[in-house]
């Protein structure tokens, strides 16, 4: 009995590292890219600051230039901070303004949301958490946005 579940026990991690391994060498389809292109506007005990249609928080990285990622230049910034990714031309919600909104080119043929210039970034440990904002990692400041594009802290 005891080796037929340490046999059983063997062939699940040999799938779960195959199955694994697999889905690492896939890459995303790209309809996976698009499917939080909307960016919105969601009130917060810090005001209303854009988010994407799930409810993610944007940030702007203070140490990007305007319209340049620097993120994807400092080590493991990118597995933290996301960045917004898009397919075509983004699209704004209720009181977000669409003349703001705009993408810049990353790398792997991906394409960055913008707005006001500032490229924007997810946070991936906790998507919709504000206390967050105004965090201090990878050589500046991670600030939400509001509707004028202005640094909420």
């Amino acid at each position: 009995m005891k080796r037929i579940s340490i046999f059983l026990v063997g062939i699940l991690l040999v799938g779960a590292i195959i199955a694994a391994l697999a889905g690492a060498r896939i890459a995303p389809p790209p309809a996976r890219q698009a499917l939080f292109h909307t960016v919105e506007l969601r009130r917060t005990k810090l005001g209303r600051i854009l988010v994407n249609s799930a409810g993610s928080i944007l940030y702007e990285f203070a140490g990007d230039p305007r319209n340049r990622d620097t993120c994807v230049k400092v080590s493991g910034c990118q597995a933290i901070w996301l960045a917004m990714p898009v397919q075509g031309r983004p699209s704004a919600g209720p009181g977000v303004r669409a003349s703001l909104l705009s993408r810049i080119p990353i790398a792997g043929g991906i394409e960055q949301v913008t707005y006001a210039g500032h490229p924007l970034y997810l946070y991936s440990a906790a998507p919709t958490a504000t206390s967050y904002v105004g965090t201090k990692a990878f050589g500046g400041r991670w600030y939400a946005l509001n509707a004028k594009g202005q640094a909420v802290r």
